[in-house]
């Protein structure tokens, strides 16, 4: 069974072992520029882990998987095209999940913990990103439009509400 904690700093190296197999994997499976070999950065795993937002998925064996966690407004999500947010109400947004492809259901893992803190999740993904695209769809998102990260490059974005819409 699967179990979600707060990374800490000792969690470091086996993040950066779960964030390198995932790259590789998306470079592997179709998906060469939404990660690169650079993302997320080694400052930004770091940033995430002091600010407590680096969640880390683990069962008895170890850890398998790791996210970001933000709460309130994602400057990213303040403009959507080609469509519009299910509702405004506030929300937590899951960033860069991977998984080191050992276990399966890391992001069923991850929706389901958000879901149990908020009535409002958003995601985002880019659109070579299949997998990622049908494992969130999967758990009941939405895909509401297209939104544009830091580099300006296009993402899918999703969100799942249990709020009557």
């Amino acid at each position: 069974m699967l179990h979600i904690r707060k990374a800490a700093i000792t969690d470091f190296d086996r993040i950066t072992e779960i964030y390198h197999h995932a790259r590789e994997f998306m470079i592997k499976t179709g998906n060469p520029s939404q990660w690169g070999r650079i993302y997320p950065t080694h400052e930004m795993m770091i940033d995430d882990i002091k600010n407590e937002r680096c969640h880390v998925i683990f069962d008895d064996f170890g850890i398998h998987g790791v996210f970001a966690l933000f709460y309130g407004d994602d400057p990213t999500y303040g403009y959507i095209e080609g469509g519009k947010w299910l509702n405004d109400e506030p929300y937590v947004t899951i960033h860069r999940i991977a998984s080191d492809g050992e276990v399966r259901g890391v992001f069923k893992c991850a929706a389901d913990f958000c879901k149990s803190i908020s009535s409002s999740v958003r995601v985002d993904t880019h659109a070579d990103n299949k997998i990622m695209q049908r494992a969130v769809e999967k758990e009941g998102f939405v895909k509401c439009g297209i939104v544009y990260v830091r580099d300006k490059s296009p993402r899918i974005a999703y969100q799942w509400t249990d709020s009557k819409i």
